[in-house]
């Protein structure tokens, strides 16, 4: 069975999937979680409870895929080009560990601002 969350920022709402490695069993065990959002670009990201090592990290991702950025120990939200793109690609800061991704469309979060709080639940629980 899916694994899917709820992402809440201010007035947008967003389901996603989270795949099959050890970053999202990890994500999935400290949900529930809230923190004030970040933007880079057309990402926005967050910090998370839980460090977290990257498995597979990848230089450039797609459009919609949520990633773990170790650095920065931050939930990542990709839904276009950031500063470090080339072209229409989307390239995180530095590698991130995909661990999976938005249903839907994920260009509604090109409507957080910096500073809006973000809130990560279990899809179909209460808040």
């Amino acid at each position: 069975m899916a694994r899917r969350i709820r992402i809440t920022a201010g007035g947008v709402l967003a389901e996603a999937e989270l795949g099959d490695s050890r970053t999202a069993e990890a994500i999935w065990a400290a949900l529930p979680f809230a923190a004030a959002a970040e933007t880079w670009g057309d990402e926005i990201y967050f910090d998370i409870p839980r460090a977290r090592t990257a498995e597979r990290p990848q230089e450039v991702v797609e459009r919609g895929d949520l990633g773990y950025w170790p650095p920065g120990h931050a939930f990542c939200v990709f839904f276009g080009p950031t500063p470090s793109s080339r072209g229409e690609e989307i390239r995180p800061a530095s590698p991130v560990e995909v661990f999976g991704r938005v249903v839907g469309d994920p260009t509604v979060f090109k409507k957080v601002r910096a500073g809006t709080q973000v809130r990560v639940d279990r899809a179909g629980e209460t808040p």
